[in-house]
């Protein structure tokens, strides 16, 4: 059994320096030399590789048995939930039932830009991170708001800022899957701690909103509006995360918010209606859309993929639920830990009835009722596959790499050393997360490579043991705005491709200015709440 060395350089601050080398390579290559994302997961696999052999020591059989492990975890409990995900979108966007229920939505918009901001931007935007993620609300928010009369990149930046409080439930709850995959934590644990940071977080991003698109203004009388907006999401997120699972806070999130803000607008408007900027409208337009007919059953037709999504994937994964505990193989790979002196594992459970395949069983449904033709369905799969072949690379390589990190001692080397800096640490555990996916643009990668290393270091520490981990992935969710793949993304539909470091720079301000509101809310749980997070 392979015994893991906390300090193989005889000095820690260099050895510390031996472990940081893959990351850095690995985010230089993706920040600084703009690398694609699956070949610098790969060269950054062979980094590891070799320093896990060379300074930590670990046989290099062992070391390829534990990368296989990881990849193949990568692949299954990862990659086969996004793939399914972006295929249910692309299903819904060949067949126009996406367009239908984008068309009725905006349609319900007042011409108060606030209104449409937090009905779109916040909402609309919620459910496609909830979907599909990497960067896709962006590029669909922000032509959108454009439309409404925003400037472009600020319509980009409203959209980005929006996507914050989302993204550690995004892709079908991937980031949290991730993170408990190397962390070995239970699902629902991690699920529920990071929804209650998120809950807090939730609360600042709408007044943000109203902020960027009509100033101090906007909340003379728009602050119900982003009390409405917050506590919505919240309502149709936070129970979920709690009780059901990763899988479907942002659905349920964002469904919930709709139809609060709906009905809300229903009893409530403005005093005033603004457009952007803080202009006041002279006129009110009851909705956006008054030409645009819709039936009762293209409503109800575009509303039932997400109904649909919702039960399935709620009766198939939720605690209640015997198919996802169902197993036909196990591996593992055992060894002792540097910093517990007990059993650490790396394993592979292949279980054919995880949430991917509640996924799939989900879209199979979805067909039934939708009956695309055989063409539309060849469509789908050829579309969704040129736009994820290069993230299923990444997801199956990234988790490779990041267990012979784990598993060689190199997170607990780094754990040790980041210890030293004692309880303030609580400070910089969002700030790494922040500046995990500033450089690797992938907040699931941020948990696959920081995760197990926050974890250490809050036990070291004897913090609540699931608070860092749960701080660095939703730390990783506030730097999105700012990440250069996500951005690459989100600014495809727009004349910024191939100027994302100018909407960057647009965005980088208010992430810092979220990013201080995370910090003060793991301050809350760490100081006030701590046994919500053990």
């Amino acid at each position: 059994m392979f015994h893991q060395i906390l300090n193989p350089a005889h000095n820690l601050a260099l050895t510390a320096v031996f472990a940081l080398i893959p990351f850095i390579i690995l985010l230089g290559l993706l920040a600084g030399m703009r690398v694609t994302a699956w070949v610098s997961t790969i060269i950054g696999s062979v980094v590891t590789l070799f320093m896990a052999a060379t300074v930590w020591k670990l046989p290099v059989s062992m070391a390829f048995h534990v990368y296989i492990l990881g990849s193949l975890t990568g692949f299954w409990y990862i990659d086969w939930i996004t793939f399914w995900g972006v295929v249910i979108f692309n299903t819904l966007m060949l067949t126009g039932v996406f367009d239908i229920f984008k068309t009725w939505l905006v349609g319900q918009a007042t011409q108060d830009i606030r209104v449409q901001a937090i009905l779109l931007a916040w909402s609309l935007g919620a459910l496609l991170e909830g979907l599909v993620g990497f960067g896709y609300p962006w590029a669909v928010m922000a032509p959108i708001l454009v439309g409404f009369g925003i400037v472009e990149i600020d319509a980009i930046r409203v959209a980005a800022i929006a996507n914050n409080a989302p993204v550690s439930f995004g892709a079908l709850g991937v980031p949290i899957i991730a993170l408990a995959a190397v962390t070995g934590m239970p699902l629902m644990s991690i699920s529920a701690s990071v929804g209650k940071i998120v809950a807090l977080l939730a609360l600042v991003p709408p007044w943000v909103l109203i902020y960027l698109v009509t100033g101090r203004k906007g909340f003379r009388d728009g602050w119900p509006l982003a009390v409405v907006g917050s506590l919505s999401y919240i309502l149709g997120q936070f129970p979920v995360s709690q009780w059901v699972g990763p899988y479907l806070p942002d659905v349920s999130g964002s469904l919930v918010s709709f139809i609060c803000l709906l009905l809300f607008l229903k009893v409530w408007r403005p005093k005033h209606i603004l457009g952007f900027g803080g202009i006041e409208l002279d006129e009110v337009v009851a909705t956006k859309n008054d030409d645009v007919s819709l039936t009762k059953k293209d409503i109800f037709r575009s509303w039932l993929p997400f109904i649909v999504l919702i039960i399935v994937v709620v009766l198939w994964t939720g605690p209640w639920s015997p198919l996802p505990k169902i197993a036909w193989l196990v591996l593992a790979v055992k060894g002792i830990s540097s910093i517990s002196h007990q059993s650490t594992t790396v394993d592979f459970t292949l279980a054919p009835f995880v949430g991917g395949t509640s996924i799939l069983f989900s879209w199979l449904i979805i067909l039934l009722f939708l009956r695309p033709k055989l063409r539309v369905i060849g469509q789908v799969f050829q579309k969704s596959l040129y736009q994820m072949w290069g993230a299923i690379l990444v997801g199956f390589f990234i988790f490779g790499l990041a267990d012979v990190f784990n598993f060689s001692g190199m997170a607990a080397s780094l754990a040790y050393t980041f210890s030293r800096v004692g309880p303030a640490f609580i400070l910089l555990a969002p700030i790494l997360g922040w500046i995990g996916v500033a450089l690797s643009g992938s907040n699931t990668s941020t948990n696959a490579m920081f995760g197990l290393m926050q974890l250490l270091v809050g036990k070291i520490l004897g913090f609540p043991l699931l608070l860092l981990p749960s701080l660095n992935s939703v730390g990783a969710e506030v730097g999105k705005p700012i990440a250069p793949q996500t951005a690459s993304v989100g600014v495809s539909t727009s004349k910024y491709v191939r100027s994302e470091g100018q909407v960057i720079r647009h965005n980088l301000g208010w992430t810092l200015v979220v990013l201080a509101w995370l910090i003060i809310v793991g301050l809350i749980y760490f100081l006030l709440m701590p046994g919500t997070m053990g």
